[in-house]
């Protein structure tokens, strides 16, 4: 087996344009799909600070 770190310094080769737009179109779709399950769940870092902070006052 070859060693892959011999060609981290070579030059960068060409895309396809239609590969290109479709891991361009995957990664948009991965992020709105992250977007969105950040949207419809509890951030619990927030959810643990504000019950943290209304222990206090109390």
């Amino acid at each position: 087996m070859e060693n892959p770190f011999k060609d981290i310094d070579k030059p960068l080769k060409s895309v396809p344009q239609e590969l290109k737009s479709k891991v361009m179109n995957d990664i948009a779709i991965a992020k709105l799909l992250m977007e969105l399950a950040e949207l419809f769940s509890y951030n619990l870092g927030d959810v643990i600070e504000t019950v943290m902070s209304k222990r206090e006052k109390k």
